[in-house]
């Protein structure tokens, strides 16, 4: 297994890694709107936030050698369903080439009361 780490992607907030590697395999930990540079969360809507989750989870996997197209499966978490299309919308511009598997749930909380949070998985480049 090797741990991944960038100084791109907010530090983690708990006892994790942003990802690790392991057989082949990237596994990312949950992102949320928490922008890097400040180490604060990203204020605004559902789009805004995305957009940011989006980006966050983008250097992790580039830190890990890979990139969306090799992305295999996603699990987002909503604070709130009413927010699917417009989170889709986000989600959507990030996987042009390839569309993963993905679940999708609405949840109570998240950490740092944000609005979404995004984990993926994805094969390394070959």
């Amino acid at each position: 297994m090797e741990m991944i780490y960038t100084d791109k992607a907010p530090a983690a907030v708990g006892p994790y890694s942003q990802a690790v590697k392991a057989n082949g395999f990237v596994f990312t930990s949950g992102q949320i709107a928490i922008d890097p540079a400040t180490n604060t969360v990203l204020e605004g809507d559902i789009k805004v936030q995305a957009k940011r989750v989006m980006e966050n989870l983008k250097v992790v996997l580039e830190a890990a050698g890979t990139d969306f197209n090799h992305v295999v499966k996603s699990v987002c978490f909503l604070a709130d369903m009413g927010d699917f299309a417009a989170f889709n919308e986000i989600y959507g511009s990030y996987f042009t080439e390839t569309k993963p598997a993905r679940s999708c749930v609405a949840v109570k909380t998240l950490p740092k009361n944000v609005i979404v949070e995004v984990e993926l998985i994805a094969v390394e480049k070959a």
